[in-house]
């Protein structure tokens, strides 16, 4: 029997005067119509305001603001000039206090209803002391032409660049490297990529750097091409490298027609492939593509949080399954605990490599692969206390929740940047429950969420 068709009571073009109940998840306003659910990018829990009805569909609408009749009590100015077209923050018009009070209400929302998980009554969140000028890596995309290539973020639910001189969350010397760049490739006219008909050089910029090193690592990304000698002989200018910080240069070459930043192949224009950061007394060597957390002080207080986590394991093995360039497994390495690190990323386990090296840390395993190839077998040969997962945004595959289910480590450590695939991950983790859950602000004035949960078999 084919399902009935709910009547919506709105049409599109249709104008209506409303009042933001809530945010959504995605950090979306959220109000309801005639028992109608609609999303309301831009809007604040308590604005009243004038919007046209832009999408419909059988479970919800989506409104765009004309006019902001009564602003939300909770708003502030935000500093960046194009806030409003830029989908890389979200939420530099929403006062800090609330920010945090909806990162936690959507942690505990999400654990609840999808995870269907007993919670502690209390959610312990890391407030950011630095909320602004905090990311040590920026990804840009660039369109345009090459007489004035356009740099930024994407626009909010679109594909065009949102152009800025200067993003407000990214560490100052990001923003002066991207603008001498963007000058040296205006000055001497560097064709911009066009994804459209798959012509053009420069794909987008990757640029990372340590506020404690002062190192900078530049990445060009391009199309399979040359790069042409007059540009070279300008990029890699000994006096702009040395006042910016730069220490290595790196064309990374990405022919395919895809929206993945980074393609496979590197080459080295000018310098090192790594820089080096350090948090507290730890050196990390980092290449281009590797994972490593984007907020320093934030960083630390997540390694330290699992440093105290993983206290009883004593002479037991901690495995770190998702181990990126080694900072967690480094980390607890460094404090004298025994830890076996895993990761599929060459590059990132050469940075772990090098990074123990360098910190004479003797005593961390590292092994390529994944965690469905190793974990069952280390739990059968190791002592294995700790298992800390840290996955992408998708979370877990169905095989590590199986083999992590199966291997009953006596304790999970799940690290998480998205509260619905934690959710569902931590649902299928039949047999433990929370101990603890910290929600740490990783990325302020976004409505991203860092999340940490100590699981222990019940």
């Amino acid at each position: 029997m084919a399902k009935l068709k709910l009547k919506i009571p709105v049409k599109r073009g249709e104008h209506l005067e409303l009042e933001v109940e809530t945010l959504a998840s995605s950090g979306d306003g959220l109000c309801h119509y005639k028992g109608y659910t609609l999303f309301i990018p831009g809007g604040l829990p308590g604005d009243r305001i004038l919007g046209n009805v832009t999408k419909t569909t059988q479970r919800f609408g989506v409104i765009s603001v004309l006019e902001r009749i009564e602003p939300s009590k909770n708003r502030v100015d935000p500093p960046c000039p194009v806030f409003l077209k830029c989908g890389g923050c979200k939420f530099q018009d929403f006062d800090y206090k609330n920010q945090l009070g909806f990162k936690t209400q959507v942690v505990r929302d999400n654990l609840i209803r999808i995870g269907g998980i007993k919670i502690p009554e209390k959610t312990i969140v890391l407030a950011a002391e630095r909320q602004y000028r905090y990311r040590n890596k920026g990804s840009f995309a660039i369109q345009g032409k090459a007489s004035d290539p356009q740099i930024g973020f994407y626009s909010e639910g679109s594909h065009k660049v949102a152009d800025s001189p200067v993003c407000d969350i990214l560490l100052e010397p990001i923003n002066k490297t991207k603008e001498w760049l963007r000058q040296l490739l205006k000055k001497n006219q560097i064709s911009i990529y066009d994804e459209k008909h798959h012509r053009g050089l420069i794909r987008g910029l990757m640029i990372r750097h340590s506020e404690s090193t002062k190192e900078t690592l530049v990445g060009i990304i391009t199309n399979a091409g040359r790069i042409p000698r007059n540009f070279l002989s300008q990029l890699t200018d000994k006096k702009q490298l040395k006042e910016l910080g730069i220490v290595g240069i790196i064309q990374n070459i990405n022919p395919r027609s895809t929206n993945v930043i980074l393609g496979k192949e590197n080459k080295i224009i000018w310098g090192k492939e790594r820089l080096t950061d350090k948090l507290a007394d730890i050196s990390f060597h980092l290449s281009l593509g590797s994972f490593f957390q984007i907020h320093p002080e934030q960083t630390l207080h997540l390694y330290n949080i699992i440093q105290t986590w993983t206290d009883t394991a004593k002479e037991k093995i901690i495995v770190d399954a998702y181990s990126g360039s080694g900072g967690i497994a480094l980390w607890l390495a460094a404090k004298g605990k025994k830890v076996i690190a895993i990761e599929q990323f060459a590059p990132a386990m050469e940075d772990a490599h090098m990074s123990a090296k360098t910190n004479g840390i003797n005593h961390c395993q590292f092994l390529a692969g994944n965690v469905e190839e190793h974990v069952p077998r280390l739990v059968l040969e190791q002592n294995i206390h700790t298992v800390i997962i840290d996955p992408p945004r998708k979370g877990c595959s169905e095989t590590v929740i199986k083999t992590l289910v199966e291997s009953q480590p006596e304790q999970i450590i799940y690290v998480s940047c998205n509260p619905s695939t934690l959710a569902r991950d931590l649902k299928k983790l039949k047999g433990y429950s929370i101990k603890d859950l910290r929600v740490i602000d990783m990325f302020p004035q976004t409505h991203h969420i860092e999340t940490a949960v100590l699981l222990q078999q019940s």
